[in-house]
């Protein structure tokens, strides 16, 4: 969190347009920007800042943004959005593997930016819920708290991201059900993104790798062209 409790966007641009641009925008919209100009401070910043968000350029002059969406993912939960001129299908797929929330391909309007940031925040910082909150789910050695937004494996938490949460929070409110690709592409990242099914698959696997056992029966089935489904017990 940014001083005096605005929410802290850490920017990681080379471009001094894009940076001025950015950063003018979003304090005129009462958030606080910090900013790299090279990627090779963030690890500093991310300590002292505690940022809420970054937003990452690939192209960086002196190191690779995809080994800082790494480097950032494994040292914080904080939402990231990738911005970078770099546009390949593999990049965003590349990206959203090593951690990256969002992918947003230059040029881009403020408007866009701003609607990205305010739904990866959601994400980490969701509205509380008037509904009751319903008890832990457990399956076999699993136990998912919904209130706590917490997971545990045979005991031992496991470190989700609030957007890995949010995905399952969906498969376990509708477990045993089929979740269609656009249902939980709607619910997770937002309307805009009903087509993007890379990113569903990119984070199922994810929850995959985290929460399944090798060897055993999975967890999350994969109906072909269709969507997903939670096992109902295990």
């Amino acid at each position: 969190m940014g001083d005096e409790g605005r929410t802290c966007v850490l920017l990681i641009e080379d471009d001094r347009n894009i940076v001025d641009l950015i950063r003018s925008n979003l304090t005129a919209r009462g958030y606080a920007v910090i900013v790299s100009m090279d990627g090779t401070d963030v690890l500093t910043l991310l300590e002292r800042e505690q940022p809420d968000i970054a937003l990452v350029d690939l192209l960086l002059p002196r190191t690779d943004g995809f080994t800082l969406c790494q480097q950032l993912r494994r040292h914080s939960t904080l939402g990231i959005i990738v911005v970078s001129a770099r546009w390949e299908e593999t990049d965003k797929v590349r990206a959203l593997n090593l951690g990256a929330d969002d992918y947003m391909t230059k040029p881009f309007g403020i408007e866009e930016l701003l609607a990205r940031i305010n739904a990866t925040l959601r994400r980490s910082r969701p509205l509380p819920s008037t509904e009751e909150s319903p008890a832990p789910v457990r399956l076999g050695d699993l136990v998912i708290d919904m209130a706590a937004r917490s997971v545990t494996k045979g005991g031992a938490p496991v470190r989700l991201t609030p957007t890995e949460f949010a995905l399952l929070r969906e498969l376990v409110l509708h477990r045993g059900s089929l979740v269609s690709h656009a249902s939980l592409l709607r619910r997770v990242w937002g309307p805009g993104y009903a087509t993007h099914t890379e990113y569903v698959r990119v984070y199922v696997r994810r929850l995959r790798a985290k929460l399944e056992t090798p060897d055993g029966s999975p967890l999350i089935q994969t109906e072909p062209r269709s969507g997903y489904r939670l096992i109902a017990e295990q």
